[in-house]
């Protein structure tokens, strides 16, 4: 079975889209009109812009989106997902690709996602931080011992999890981690506490742009990001899509269960290889591919 993989933000590169853009009418054409829908040319930044324009969260998360879900439609025919799932925001692009949500649609729903996290990373000063080499068990364990906000956010592959919340509570963490045996705890050069509680101001705000959006039946069924389970029930769909942004992304559990379900062959569409080398980690034996353009041809 052909399950389809959708990554999230960290992925994005200066050039991203251009060869779509080029190539495809199809592409070109939704490129403009998500120029139109942003209000801003997001293309222009995308194409030509450096590292840090397209490091903004208000750019990154559209960015990411757009490419992930014009490749999906340039696919045409050849796009035929068993299932599909997406890491974090790229949860949203597996949502267009599968049918749930219109190109418009989710494209609103992920800028509005962005422009709510960043009010929330500016309301406490937070971070995260990537914890290698040690199980999940004891990750959590010294999260739940550490005084201050520190939750397990990311399970993205066995041994590689990434911890979210306080910055005094991750430095707290950290030190604690490497004295478990941690191979690393490293702080990252992110805005603020993605999938923690600190994100409660964005997933209300984004609660309500989700709860006023049409969701249809999918296509096929959906891992999401809060369950690791198979949905494709529309109204199950909008819960786990709100909780998402302050519950963690159960990457490893997902991949794990679309494994028992029957993927055989996971192909990842967007930039970047970042989820097939998660995939990779979580089972040697799974199949895994970039989607190009060319598979059109």
């Amino acid at each position: 079975m052909n399950a389809y993989i959708f990554p999230g933000q960290g992925a994005q590169f200066t050039g991203m889209g251009l060869d779509l853009y080029e190539n495809s009418p199809l592409a070109q054409e939704l490129f403009e009109k998500a120029n139109t829908i942003l209000g801003f040319p997001i293309t222009d930044i995308m194409f030509e812009g450096t590292a840090e324009d397209l490091k903004e969260t208000k750019v990154t998360q559209p960015a990411i989106f757009l490419h992930s879900v014009i490749l999906a439609k340039t696919l045409g025919d050849s796009f035929q997902p068993d299932m599909v799932a997406g890491h974090s925001l790229g949860e949203f692009s597996a949502l267009v690709a599968n049918g749930t949500l219109t190109f418009e649609d989710g494209l609103k729903l992920v800028s509005q996602r962005a422009q709510a996290m960043q009010k929330a990373c500016e309301l406490q000063a937070s971070t995260m931080a990537a914890v290698l080499g040690l199980d999940d068990d004891i990750v959590e364990k010294v999260c739940a011992t550490t005084e201050g906000i520190v939750v397990a956010a990311n399970y993205n592959c066995p041994g590689q999890l990434v911890i979210s919340g306080e910055i005094d509570a991750i430095n707290k963490a950290c030190e604690t981690l490497k004295e478990e045996g941690a191979r690393r705890a490293l702080v990252l050069p992110v805005g603020g506490a993605f999938h923690s509680p600190l994100m409660e101001p964005a997933r209300e705000e984004l609660a309500a742009a989700i709860e006023n959006t049409v969701f249809s039946k999918p296509k096929c069924p959906i891992y999401q990001n809060v369950t690791a389970s198979a949905v494709i029930d529309e109204q199950e769909i909008k819960a786990n899509l709100i909780s998402q942004l302050t519950a963690p992304v159960r990457w490893t559990q997902s991949v794990q269960q679309m494994i028992t379900d029957g993927a055989s062959h996971f192909t990842e569409v967007g930039p970047g290889k970042v989820l097939q080398g998660l995939v990779k980690k979580i089972n040697r034996e799974a199949q895994t591919t970039s989607a190009t353009l060319e598979s059109n041809a």
